[in-house]
């Protein structure tokens, strides 16, 4: 029904939903299959998820900002197999004492290693690590790189231990082992009481729709007015441009010199601009001194245009 619909679609996930859920509510909505979403959030956590419409899913994997903030709500005192306050709590402990510097002090920033909790996503020789948690079964995580940006603790309250904190983070980061983590350097325990993300992939919350308000846009057959144009994704990419013959060999993934255009090229990727507007990302491959071309991003060609 929608085969015309390419580019993002901002949703403001809500709770008790997986990221799959809200795409399998999608493909209802909208009434196509062709959809991805940058960036899974966990059931329990609200906000920020774009979702990836027709041809834009190529883009899913070749997103230059993967930056993402975090706003989230935590217990001190309380240790749970699932670091959030949805599992079963193993230990409680006591918390007095503990100040905001405390806990500014207890999280890390930089460049860190995360060792992904028993309760995600990650797949272990073909399983996921939460069917086999559910199976009472623990194993060894490799531990991983993820980067801190900054992390700010916006209030906490000394006498029932519950504060809030914000997170810049970049991709692949658990908040909730984040905030595991922290109450162990505490002494205390601490465990994820509530997680909204406010920022993902260059997109904030204000541009996003909760689900009711799609599907309300789908019954007055105005979704198009909500989608945003896959370029925008790659907006803060340096840009090269393309005139009409180097447009026709970039459309069927052929190669260009790189000494045809007037840019000190570096490795890194760019932004490619035809005649007819956004095409897609590029490579340049300075020991061939070509352009290559990463992920052609555009509307494909009908045959008569070939």
């Amino acid at each position: 029904m929608n085969s015309n619909l390419n580019g993002i679609l901002c949703v403001d996930k809500p709770a008790g939903f997986t990221s799959f859920d809200v795409i399998a509510k999608l493909r209802g909505i909208l009434k196509m299959k062709r959809l991805g979403h940058a960036g899974t959030l966990d059931p329990m956590a609200t906000g920020v998820l774009p979702v990836f419409v027709g041809y834009a899913t190529k883009a899913c994997g070749i997103l230059p900002n993967e930056d993402k903030i975090y706003i989230a709500e935590f217990q001190l005192g309380k240790i749970s197999d699932t670091q959030d306050s949805t599992g079963k709590i193993l230990e409680t402990h006591d918390f007095t004492g503990i100040s905001k510097q405390d806990i500014l002090d207890s999280v890390p920033t930089g460049e860190i290693m995360q060792i992904p909790p028993m309760y995600s996503a990650v797949s272990v020789n073909g399983k996921r690590l939460y069917e086999l948690a559910r199976e009472g079964k623990e194993i060894e995580r490799q531990a991983r790189p993820v980067s801190i940006k900054l992390v700010y603790c916006t209030g906490i309250n000394p006498e029932t231990g519950k504060g809030t904190l914000e997170i810049h983070c970049g991709k692949g980061t658990y908040v909730r082992t984040l905030i595991h983590d922290m109450g162990k350097t505490l002494g205390c325990g601490a465990v994820m009481t509530n997680l909204r993300r406010s920022y993902a992939s260059g997109f904030a919350l204000n541009s996003c729709y909760s689900l009711e308000q799609i599907q309300e846009f789908a019954d007055k057959n105005n979704i198009s007015k909500i989608i945003i144009p896959i370029e925008k994704a790659f907006s803060s990419l340096p840009v090269v441009n393309l005139n009409v013959k180097q447009t026709k060999l970039y459309r069927n993934g052929v190669k260009l010199d790189l000494s045809q255009f007037a840019i000190n090229f570096k490795s890194q990727q760019y932004a490619v601009y035809g005649t007819d507007g956004f095409l897609g990302t590029a490579l340049p491959d300075l020991e061939q001194n070509c352009l290559r071309i990463e992920r052609n991003l555009c509307e494909p060609l009908h045959r008569n245009e070939v």
